[in-house]
């Protein structure tokens, strides 16, 4: 018998199967894309991360998109952000130390509500931290992702205003100029004023700008165990510094590198000393001091309240020892 169909029913048919509609098959209507970038923009954003791994320090350019902050309020890191976050990840947004800043409160909010992934205030809890000038004081893990927002990627452009001449210095490892620029400060002042963005070696090869990070952070960059990415929405470059790779602020070899003085300071809130703090002025002259890194002052105060809640380890202990032992001159 011809066009006769072969093989068995399995369970009872009730009536012809009818096809799935088309709003059946779509997606539920939504007003924006996941994180908000389109796909092609979070493709070449993820190549560009590669990159920067791939090369430590290298600033690698990319087409920084229009996204709904305005060119210099973070723009970079934004993207970088939207292009890795995905659905198992906990965010957590700072603003030189601060949690509830204008600044953080929106890019928070705007990446929760593009994405819909949890946030924090416990950098220890976050996958994906996205910083303006400042690093967390606890110490970060492996599986973490560090995003600094960057407002100047060139570490040349106090000494070389002319860019394509500063990629060639790049390209030739040319850093004679920055050492220079450290020298003539040293012998006008008595010691190197450069504090934020002081300038850093990666991987013996590139000499970052490490955002305007103050000098206490700078370390922390060294031999992390989590990633740090560092992205230049206005100047459409990122550079990364992998995991487990050596930072080295540039000094001489008879003036060591310092970072700033908190000796004999304590925050007013939690007695926290050792740690960066943010000065507070009082009637009268003086000053008070308070932890410059909110979450972890929030950590401290809820585990006073009910002993349970812990910090973490921190990249300065409570005698100002660094967490690399020999890697700071105490």
């Amino acid at each position: 018998m011809t066009g006769a169909v072969t093989g068995t029913v399995t369970g009872p048919v009730t009536g012809p199967v009818s096809a799935p509609t088309l709003a059946e098959l779509a997606h539920p209507p939504q007003d924006h894309t996941y994180a908000f970038l389109d796909e092609s923009a979070k493709r070449e954003l993820r190549r560009t991360v590669l990159r920067a791994i791939a090369l430590p320090g290298h600033q690698v350019p990319y087409a920084s998109r229009e996204v709904p902050i305005a060119r210099g309020w973070g723009t970079g890191g934004l993207q970088a952000t939207l292009a890795l976050v995905g659905p198992q990840d906990t965010v957590k947004v700072i603003d030189q130390g601060a949690d509830d800043s204008v600044n953080a409160a929106n890019l928070r909010r705007f990446i929760a509500r593009m994405t819909g992934v949890p946030t924090t205030t416990d950098a220890t809890q976050a996958t994906l931290i996205q910083s303006r000038h400042r690093v967390p004081e606890e110490v970060l893990g492996a599986g973490q992702v560090l995003v600094l927002q960057v407002p100047d990627p060139e570490p040349l452009r106090a000494v070389e205003s002319d860019l394509s001449a500063a990629r060639q210095l790049h390209a030739d490892a040319d850093y004679g100029l920055l050492w220079l620029g450290l020298f003539e400060q040293l012998i006008r002042y008595g010691w190197i004023i450069q504090g934020a963005s002081y300038p850093a070696l990666v991987h013996g090869r590139y000499v970052i700008s490490p955002s305007p990070i103050p000098r206490w952070d700078v370390p922390k960059l060294h031999q992390a165990a989590h990633l740090t990415l560092l992205s230049a929405g206005r100047e459409k470059r990122l550079y990364a510094v992998p995991p487990y790779t050596d930072v080295r602020p540039l000094q001489f070899d008879d003036v060591p590198y310092r970072v700033e003085d908190m000796n004999g300071k304590a925050c007013v809130r939690t007695g926290a000393a050792h740690k960066f703090l943010n000065e507070l002025p009082q009637e009268g002259g003086s000053s008070l001091h308070e932890l410059s890194d909110a979450g972890y002052g929030e950590t401290l105060l809820r585990g006073r309240e009910d002993g349970q809640v812990r910090p973490g380890a921190t990249y300065y202990d409570d005698e100002g020892g660094f967490y690399h032992d020999g890697y700071l001159a105490r």
